[in-house]
């Protein structure tokens, strides 16, 4: 690490760093690399306490069935951004975990519902619910609005990127 001029053990700017408008975008490019690096090895983590045999990209289909109950694989695929042939790998494993089964579709029968099984819906609610408290414990100093404006913000980001 090189210190910078006030020797305060931060990291210097690189020299030929931009400056003026550019400068934001930069420090919001570093500190999204660091905060999506956390989050992998995070989610990875999550994963195996879900199951330990669990591929750490499967958590967040969990988690989406979770919030939204039964979906088509095809839906799951396009909202995780991963072709069919990857969803179906996946859902194939979560089957064989118990985590999820699938579930003839109420508005078409020639459809499939993929939905959590009651273990999967166990398992991943105590998952989240354990990270839930390590973010209460990790944002105790900051203010609950504050936590909601970076919920807001996140959101907005999420929703951009999407489009």
């Amino acid at each position: 690490m090189q210190e910078d001029a006030k020797g305060d053990g931060r990291e210097a700017e690189p020299s030929a760093s931009p400056s003026g408008p550019d400068r934001p975008f930069l420090a919001l490019e570093r500190e999204l690399t660091v905060l999506l690096r956390r989050a992998r090895a995070s989610q990875g983590e999550m994963a195996r306490e879900v199951h330990p045999d669990l591929e750490s990209a499967a958590y967040g289909l969990l988690v989406r069935l979770d919030e939204c109950g039964g979906r088509r694989a095809t839906e799951l695929a396009a909202y995780i951004g991963v072709g069919k042939a990857t969803m179906s790998r996946q859902l194939r494993a979560l089957e064989e975990l118990g985590l999820v089964a699938r579930e003839p579709d109420p508005a078409d029968g020639r459809a499939w519902l993929i939905a959590l099984t009651d273990e999967g819906r166990r398992r991943v609610g105590r998952v989240r619910e354990a990270r839930r408290a390590r973010y209460v414990r990790q944002l105790a100093h900051w203010q609950r609005g504050e936590v909601a404006e970076l919920a807001r913000l996140l959101h907005e980001l999420n929703e951009g990127a999407e489009k």
